[in-house]
């Protein structure tokens, strides 16, 4: 058996979307848990820290620019990658993220290539090939 590639926590709280990732990281190797909202995540990070995080921006509790200043602000947490797959591509919520140190920027419709490509980069892993 191949051992995981990483471990990717997907957080949206869109449940269909949250699956097609999840599913597309599964088939790629990836070990994956997934949360709903920021808060969930938060939880899931203490229980199991990931090598990478997927995060949405619009979510209810926590949003994600929210989750990532708690992330950024725990030195336990501060260096684990995370990566913005959000509706929200103006250039403001770029630059915010960018200000918030995220690894990573996709808009949604995104291409599954592209996610799992910026997912192997943020892990070191070898390069998807299809």
């Amino acid at each position: 058996m191949t051992p995981p590639r990483g471990r990717v926590l997907v957080v949206d709280d869109a449940p269909a979307i949250r699956e097609l990732i999840a599913v597309n990281l599964e088939l790629e190797g990836y070990d994956v848990d997934r949360a709903g909202d920021g808060e969930e995540a938060l939880a899931a990070v203490a229980r199991q820290r990931p090598d990478v995080i997927t995060l949405d921006v619009m979510m209810p509790r926590l949003d994600g620019f929210s989750t990532i200043e708690r992330l950024r602000s725990d030195p336990d947490t501060a260096d684990i990658p995370v990566v913005l797959v959000t509706g929200r591509a103006s250039a403001a919520d770029r630059a915010r993220g960018e200000l918030l140190g995220v690894d990573g920027f996709l808009a949604k419709p995104f291409e599954p290539a592209e996610l799992l490509a910026t997912i192997q980069r943020l892990t070191g892993g070898a390069p998807v090939v299809d």
